[in-house]
């Protein structure tokens, strides 16, 4: 939590909630606690007019709250994100020092590559008197195995996720070292994948999960007839290359 001073008090707080992977259902009580209680409810804008994931998860527990969208865009480009998390943060503390909380509703978890943490670190940056709380979410590996009915590690197991933006050597390196791997957003680099995971045998010990916990749930096993794949943004793999037995 940032710093506060004796002026903090009249300011709203900005809480920032991880509303799981896609169920509305897996939204924690807590938050489902702070969107009932907050004067303004934002979320990340939804691409082509169409309701981003978060706001989805939320829109069944929304009533009189504002809502407020936010734009960041789906870009590399590091001056097109901080312009975008600036004009975010500009519009949410518009909010805060009129008195008003807000709750940012961030898809999975809050720490787990969530975009609320640029927001956040913006806000405390520009204004180190706000006030900012978290509330986490369930995250997208903890969904995806959950839906293939695995653990995701057992006994002595070491775990690696690698985000959407990996090479293949550090495929390598974490296949070589870890018994768990986890690719998040595989879906742009899944034929190479592939390709790496018949060179070490280990299809029949991958899965893939499209859009875990959400009606168009899919998943893909074992992966052997499966050497090309169309897959959407919310695509995971999940990887098992150690030798510890399952359960």
């Amino acid at each position: 939590m940032a710093s506060t001073s004796a002026h903090s008090s009249r300011l709203g707080i900005l809480t920032g909630i991880g509303v799981g992977p896609g169920d509305p259902d897996l939204l924690t009580l807590k938050a489902l606690k702070c969107l009932q209680k907050a004067d303004v409810v934002a979320f990340p804008q939804g691409r082509h007019g169409q309701p981003g994931l978060a706001q989805r998860i939320i829109a069944p527990h929304l009533e009189q709250q504002q809502q407020l969208p936010l734009a960041f865009p789906y870009v590399l480009d590091q001056d097109q994100l901080s312009q975008a998390w600036q004009q975010a943060g500009d519009r949410v503390w518009q909010c805060l020092s009129q008195g008003q909380s807000v709750v940012f509703a961030c898809e999975g978890d809050l720490s787990f590559y969530g975009t609320f943490n640029y927001l956040a670190l913006n806000l405390e940056r520009r204004h180190p008197e706000v006030t900012i709380e978290r509330v986490p979410g369930i995250c997208s590996p903890m969904a995806a195995v959950s839906a293939l009915g695995l653990p995701l590690t057992v006994q002595s197991d070491k775990l690696v996720v690698l985000p959407a933006l990996y090479t293949l050597a550090d495929l390598d390196g974490a296949l070589a070292w870890a018994d768990v791997v986890v690719l998040l957003k595989v879906g742009s680099v899944y034929d190479q994948v592939w390709q790496r995971l018949e060179q070490r045998q280990l299809l029949d010990q991958s899965w893939v999960v499209v859009n875990a916990t959400q009606p168009s749930q899919r998943i893909y096993r074992p992966l052997t007839p499966y050497p090309h794949l169309d897959l959407p943004y919310f695509s995971l793999m999940v990887i098992r290359s150690g030798a510890n037995p399952l359960p």
